[in-house]
């Protein structure tokens, strides 16, 4: 018995629609075989469309979904559009959400999604996969995304939600515990998970962004790499995926 085939990692462009960036950048994980299968919208973390974050696409197409990653920097990479994503997220409306939008409406009208799309950020985008949760998602991992203000109104309507944060990030204190009570109060169907000896950023296999903001981010948010608290939190991640994206994405047959 051979291994599974590899998933096919695709560089494209969406087309603007309503308001959104013209000629969006993304990602696309395709998994091997024919399909179709469930799709999720992956919402990179604050240093963009990194390697780190491209081998995020192909692990989970791996896992049998269309995966697909916009790049919400498009229009002027980091240094440009940092700030105002981040004053989307704190809004909760803007340039990002329509981004994020198109990229499901993308997903939907291929012919080999199911037409079921899940969402899944890391550090920023698991902010913006929590504030998605209500805007026609049918499930959300939020990697150690922070929490709006007012979080019993944005968890009004949510989809179901599977979060995972590190108990070693300074930055994130209290935030898993929060957010599982509010999901709790609010009937909202979720799993969440605080991973003692993780800090931020845990489910990346390396390091990212520049040297120097790398070690701010390890010395302030405990930042880095955890392979087994990873393992752990994409094992629960795939199991809810499987369970709350109608068809559960089925593994590629071996050869």
């Amino acid at each position: 018995m051979t291994a599974n085939p590899a998933p096919q990692l695709i560089d494209l462009e969406l087309p603007a629609a309503n308001g959104g960036s013209a000629g969006l950048r993304a990602v696309l994980g395709v998994p091997a075989g024919s399909g179709p299968w469930p799709g999720v919208v992956l919402v990179h973390e604050a240093f963009g469309i990194s390697d780190v974050m491209r081998r995020q696409v192909e692990r989970l197409a791996a896992a049998g979904y269309l995966a697909l990653m916009p790049d919400l920097f498009t229009e002027g990479g980091a240094r440009k559009c940092l700030v105002a994503t981040f004053r989307a997220l704190t809004a909760g409306e803007g340039r990002a959400f329509v981004d994020i939008e198109n990229a499901r409406h993308a997903l939907i009208a291929r012919a080999d999604c199911t037409g079921e799309v899940g969402v899944l950020g890391f550090c920023m985008g698991g902010g913006f996969a929590l504030a998605a949760a209500t805007r026609g998602f049918a499930a959300a991992s939020v990697n150690y995304g922070r929490l709006p203000k007012d979080l019993d109104a944005a968890l009004a309507g949510a989809c179901p939600i599977v979060g995972s944060y590190g108990g070693r990030d300074r930055s994130l204190v209290g935030a898993a515990a929060r957010l599982e009570g509010a999901l709790e109060d609010a009937g909202v169907p979720h799993d969440v998970k605080e991973y003692p000896t993780a800090g931020h950023s845990f489910l990346n296999d390396a390091e990212t962004g520049p040297a120097a903001v790398r070690f701010l981010t390890q010395r302030i948010l405990g930042a880095g790499p955890d392979p087994e608290a990873a393992a752990d939190a994409w094992i629960r991640i795939e199991a809810f995926f499987a369970e709350h994206l109608a068809s559960a994405a089925d593994p590629a047959p071996a050869d």
